[in-house]
């Protein structure tokens, strides 16, 4: 038995929920997100909550039933909170800077990196060596945060590169002599 299933999903005040056949679509002040659940479930919404129930008890089915009520409450969290991912740059003359649609990574290479910001997600540098992302969908704040941090990913021998926020990098010694 799935013990995240089995919790129906709340639809706060202010927030709009359809349930249409298998699709679910979440309606709030952030946006509009839409999730097509798998056949092995059945979603219902009844009294100001979203339920999702396995059609079997296969293994598949009972996989998909915590997975997908996982995702209708990222939904709805998406649409009323939003998502962030906050990245750190460790290195000497390593920065970021946002300029209109573009960030602006110097990491170390020979050129700077320009990577292009993608439609509804926001991309912030408080500081130089900060990077916040953020964003409804959290599948693709995440997905974001990764292809950022993949373009120098921190190295174990000095800490160099961008990493999450909060992330522990484990260190290596050196060589000896």
């Amino acid at each position: 038995m799935s013990r995240v299933g089995k919790k129906p999903v709340t639809v706060p005040a202010g927030v709009t929920a359809t349930v249409d056949g298998q699709t679910v679509k979440i309606k709030g002040s952030k946006g509009e997100l839409s999730f097509r659940v798998p056949d092995q479930v059945e979603v219902t919404q009844e009294n100001g909550a979203i339920s999702v129930q396995p059609r079997s008890q296969t293994k598949e089915a009972r996989a998909m039933w915590g997975l997908s009520r996982a995702q209708v409450a990222n939904l709805v969290e998406g649409v009323t909170k939003g998502f962030e991912k906050k990245l750190e740059i460790n290195g000497v003359g390593y920065r970021a800077a946002v300029a209109g649609k573009v960030l602006k990574l110097s990491l170390g290479y020979s050129h700077d990196i320009e990577y292009e910001i993608p439609a509804g997600i926001t991309i912030t540098t408080p500081r130089p060596v900060e990077i916040i992302v953020a964003g409804i969908d959290k599948q693709r704040v995440g997905q974001i945060a990764a292809e950022i941090r993949e373009y120098r990913g921190p190295e174990p021998y000095k800490g160099k590169g961008v990493k999450y926020a909060g992330e522990f990098i484990f260190r290596k010694e050196g060589k000896k002599k």
